[in-house]
Parts: structure tokens; C-alpha cells; sequence
């Protein structure tokens, strides 16, 4: 029965620090696009021209 003893295993924080570590990354890496004007100032050209409406005539008594 002695190779049935449980076994415990420690892992520590290092998934946490993978993740906040990962988390910098991928904002610094998003805002070097942002700012650089890769995801700005882009133009794709929709233009919208919106039908004039005329008020209606005033009411004479």
C-alpha cells in the first residue's frame, strides 16, 4: 500500500504572471497599432446623403 500515498503537487503564482505578463503584451501591441495609424485613420468612404424634409405650412385661423 505504499505506492498508493497521495500525491501533492505545488504549482505556485507562475500563472499569474504568464497572464499579466501576456495582458502588457497584447495592449502595448495594440496601442503601438493603434497610434502608429495601422488601425487609424483609415478611410473606407461611406457617404450617406439624407433626404431634405420640409416643415409643415403653419396653421391660419
Amino acid at each position: 500500500m505504499r505506492d498508493r500515498e497521495p500525491t501533492v503537487i505545488h504549482t505556485g503564482g507562475g500563472g499569474w504572471v504568464v497572464a499579466a505578463i501576456l495582458l502588457i503584451v497584447v495592449i502595448a501591441g495594440g496601442l503601438f497599432l493603434f497610434e502608429s495609424g495601422y488601425l487609424a485613420n483609415r478611410d473606407i468612404g461611406i457617404h450617406v446623403t439624407l433626404p431634405k424634409i420640409e416643415p409643415p405650412a403653419p396653421v391660419t385661423r
